[in-house]
């Protein structure tokens, strides 16, 4: 797909940006990641994978509790998203993995991590997490991607770098707003969400890495990576919102079957985006289950 500039991306990311943004940043080999490490020192890191859109500031409450947990966070944001580096590359699931691990051994982090992961972080931690079983302490999915089949409509359009282009340059911005506004259930808090994405998607390149993560990551028909996963060695389990409107929680029996999980939590009147919807009730449950299953003792 050749890279283009969206008319409504009237921003460029270079170093003087990034100066007037908080967080910190570090060259990968793909990229220029945004991250922050805080939190106590010394408590035990959890790490935060997030979804298709979400730039580092979404953990934001949800750190916040954990750091009253005693509890250190890494939050960061996916290449082509926050302030991350718009990448010319092909956004799949290798690269996202890659991003990760990258970031996890330059920062030293002391292992093993509590690793989480959202709708289509939720897939990056379990690709990441197979490959380092060793250095995980425990693996939290909340409202995974992975288990409703490619729309035949998503299939055709997307289906080569041309149309992608066409559909992304023209209707890209109002594809993803529709998005947004099925990710939380509170008016309010949906557009206080959409404020901050929005901003992030005004830099150059940003539908760009939309429209390539839609075409080349394995967003659908995940079952295998599922089953896979509930056959590691490591503690897992299961967040989802009652009201999650982009990855339904009609999935949740399938997901319980494949995955295993040792525990299980729905939480009632919460959408997508539990950890930025519920922060304190999320905290609660992670703070209990990495409680229980402290494999650092």
């Amino acid at each position: 797909m050749k890279y283009f500039v969206a008319t409504t991306e009237d921003r460029r990311l270079d170093a003087a940006t990034r100066h007037e943004v908080r967080g910190n940043y570090i060259q990968l080999s793909d990229g220029i990641t945004h991250y922050e490490l805080t939190g106590p020192d010394g408590g035990d890191v959890v790490v935060l994978a997030g979804g298709l859109t979400i730039p580092l500031f979404y953990w934001d409450e949800l750190t916040a509790e954990l750091h009253a947990c005693g509890l250190r966070t890494l939050a960061y944001s996916g290449y082509g998203r926050g302030y991350s580096d718009r990448v010319i590359a092909r956004y799949d699931e290798a690269l996202f993995v890659r991003q990760l691990d990258e970031l996890i051994e330059r920062l030293e982090l002391p292992v093993p991590c509590h690793i989480v992961g959202t709708s289509m972080g939720a897939l990056i931690a379990m690709a990441y997490v197979s490959q380092h079983v060793a250095s995980t302490a425990t693996l939290t999915l909340v409202g995974p991607a992975g288990l409703s089949r490619r729309p035949a409509l998503q299939r055709l359009l997307l289906g080569n770098d041309i149309t992608t282009s066409i559909i992304a340059e023209r209707v890209g911005r109002r594809i993803l707003e529709q998005h947004l506004g099925h990710n939380v259930a509170d008016p309010n808090r949906a557009a206080e969400l959409s404020a901050m994405i929005g901003d992030a998607y005004r830099y150059e390149g940003s539908i760009y890495a939309f429209f390539q993560t839609l075409r080349h990551f394995g967003l659908f028909d995940r079952a295998e990576l599922y089953q896979h996963t509930g056959t590691l060695a490591v503690p897992i389990q299961l967040i989802w919102g009652r009201d999650d409107h982009v990855t339904p929680i009609s999935s949740l029996d399938q997901v319980r079957k494949l995955l295993r999980p040792s525990q299980c939590h729905v939480i009632d009147d919460c959408g997508h985006m539990a950890p930025f919807e519920r922060p304190v009730v999320v905290a609660n449950i992670l703070a209990t289950f990495y409680d229980t299953f402290d494999r650092s003792a």
